[in-house]
């Protein structure tokens, strides 16, 4: 099991130890993905970065070490656009078992036009949720081999205002970038879900779990250069929206629990604690429209059609 004291309340910046276990975070390399990294390396676990750009991983990890003593950070090449190219990833892990995945990168395009993978699949679908759905399959027997493995995946606020059009999930008849951002993140949440339903059903010592950061803000974010640099300017104008919302590095604190609190159980929710938008880590109702089995069923065959998956996902699912 997860290590994690039973008489103290969580504390994001006690965090119990990790020393031995090894965590893959997509995305790593910078934003929220970034400050999970950095926090769960300081907990002495060994930390993945799985990235498509390798100077942006080695300046992830460079600065990881500077300010970890002792870091044990590796760079993973994963490029969850080309699905083909997701079991030779796997394979170059090299490693016997994982004991949790972070399904963190993705992309948010703000204007036109649509664009698409190379397989593809839009681009914001196709990467954010049919991505990390196929990367499962490849992962499902090294996290199976963990005593207690885990699936992460980090939502999104903009999930919750967004339905499913579970007949064109990849927005052909109709695009509007910030909709299409929002409904690739609901598939990625309502998947998560339905995932644990899976694992519980058949007995399976994997979970999985859903956290998402709130309101997160670059120019709130403490600069990490050359990852991430914040100019003074920026945060002083920015200062009064902290009464609301957060940066990256307090974004990351409801996933980095859902990583390492023993008690957190596979099927919940975990966001900040003030209106879901800043402050430290709490469990969540899981919204309706994320929970419904019958959407949840449907994207699933879907998504394993488009990915062309084996449907199971490489556990041993009913």
């Amino acid at each position: 099991m997860f290590s994690a004291s039973q008489s103290r309340p969580w504390d994001v910046h006690r965090l119990p130890s990790a020393e031995g276990r090894t965590f893959l975070v997509t995305g790593g390399n910078a934003g929220i993905g970034y400050f999970v990294a950095e926090q769960l390396a300081a907990t002495g676990a060994v930390v993945v970065l799985g990235s498509r750009d390798a100077a942006k991983a080695d300046a992830a990890m460079a600065s990881i070490h500077s300010r970890v003593s002792g870091a044990h950070i590796r760079h993973l090449r994963l490029d969850l656009a080309d699905l083909s190219s997701l079991k030779t990833a796997v394979d170059r892990l090299d490693l016997g078992h994982l004991d949790a995945v972070v399904y963190n990168a993705g992309v948010a395009l703000d204007d036109r036009p649509r664009r698409e993978t190379g397989d593809g699949h839009e681009l914001m679908f196709g990467t954010n949720h049919l991505g990390h759905f196929a990367l499962t399959q490849w992962l499902a027997p090294l996290l199976s081999a963990a005593p207690a493995g885990r699936v992460v995946t980090v939502g999104s606020f903009a999930a919750r205002s967004e339905r499913l059009d579970l007949g064109d999930l990849q927005s052909t008849r109709e695009y509007r970038p910030k909709r299409t951002y929002g409904r690739s993140k609901l598939a990625q949440m309502c998947f998560a879900f339905e995932l644990d339903r899976c694992l519980r059903a058949v007995g399976s010592t994997v979970l999985s779990v859903v956290a998402h950061p709130g309101g997160a803000l670059d120019s709130l974010t403490p600069s990490r250069p050359p990852v991430h640099v914040t100019p003074p300017g920026d945060r002083l104008r920015v200062l009064p929206a902290g009464l609301l919302v957060q940066g990256k590095d307090a974004g990351a604190w409801p996933v980095v629990r859902a990583v390492l609190d023993a008690e957190v159980q596979g099927g919940q929710l975990w966001g900040p604690r003030v209106f879901g938008l800043r402050g430290t880590p709490r469990r969540e109702p899981v919204p309706s429209h994320m929970a419904d089995r019958a959407v949840a069923a449907r994207l699933w065959a879907a998504s394993a059609e488009l990915a062309g998956t084996d449907p199971r996902l490489g556990f041993r699912l009913r």
